[in-house]
């Protein structure tokens, strides 16, 4: 542990590795929840790998036409964006299969990031990695990118609190409100775009969809209200993300891998410990009801 807060101290992509880190968390806190209360964690999944197929162009043009300004992240934010608004005006207005459009654009977005990836000229390892993540990669730019993200997502997630609530639990309820579904459905499809976006610098492509959904799995085991679920889960996917980076320091072991590996194990303690409470406060309650 002291290695790595020294290795923090003194070098600067420790730093940003850490910043980064957290960065996400926000993001990853605020929206995770939407997703498992929503349950569309199988967009969000097909959201990621779509993603793909925006950082290969991006990473071809910077690369072929010597657009130092453009980053991956641009066009992994952009390839997001079109993905969640062509499954939502599915959802909403269409007449296809939802899962057939998942599947279809995570299998489009992942071959046309392969298409890109092959025909840029030089040694890719870098754009290769965005795949399994690696937080160390974070740069001044990322980081400039991941602090929008993150303004972004709260602010609308603090206009738009109630109306994404009642998107969540209760489309009927809604619609008696007035609230316009297609136009919030998008707006936290959008949401989730943009949060995937985030995550890919801290696990990468494959493994997002978890670090999305296991701190908020962990959170809602003890938070009450939704926002109280918010707030716990940012706070424990920032734990999460600072120490895997730590734990992960001294054996050279991948950072997103070793975030996982930590997450996962928390939500399964805090699974099994809580199994037997349950079941006494289960007992308790059937003693306590009047017979007859």
């Amino acid at each position: 542990m002291s290695e790595f807060l020294e290795a923090v101290a003194s070098h600067a992509f420790m730093r940003n590795a850490v910043i980064a880190g957290l960065l996400a968390s926000v993001a990853c806190g605020v929206v995770g929840t939407y997703v498992v209360t929503r349950r569309i964690t199988l967009i969000a999944g097909s959201l990621a790998h779509t993603v793909l197929g925006g950082m290969g162009a991006a990473y071809y043009f910077r690369t072929v036409n010597e657009w130092s300004w453009l980053h991956p992240l641009h066009g992994a934010v952009a390839a997001a964006l079109v993905a969640a608004v062509i499954i939502s005006m599915v959802r909403v207005y269409g007449r296809e299969r939802e899962d057939t459009l998942i599947s279809a654009l995570w299998a489009i977005g992942m071959a046309i990031g392969i298409m890109f990836i092959v025909r840029t000229p030089g040694y890719k390892t870098d754009l290769m990695t965005y795949l399994f993540g690696n937080i160390i990669m974070a740069d001044e730019n990322a980081i400039r990118v991941l602090m929008g993200l993150d303004i972004v997502i709260i602010v609308i997630g603090l206009l738009f609190y109630k109306q994404l609530l009642a998107v969540c639990f209760d489309e009927e309820y809604a619609r008696l409100r007035a609230v316009n579904i297609g136009v919030f459905y998008t707006l936290l499809l959008c949401l989730t775009a943009l949060t995937v976006v985030t995550l890919i610098y801290v696990v990468g492509i494959i493994m997002v969809i978890a670090l999305m959904t296991l701190p908020v799995a962990v959170a809602g085991r003890f938070a009450k209200r939704l926002w109280h679920m918010m707030v716990l889960a940012a706070l424990l996917s920032g734990i999460f993300t600072t120490a895997g980076l730590a734990i992960s320091f001294g054996p050279d072991f991948p950072p997103g891998a070793t975030t996982i590996l930590l997450a996962g194990g928390v939500y399964v303690g805090v699974s099994l410990a809580l199994q037997p409470l349950h079941r006494v406060l289960n007992r308790r309650m059937r003693r306590s009801r009047p017979v007859g």
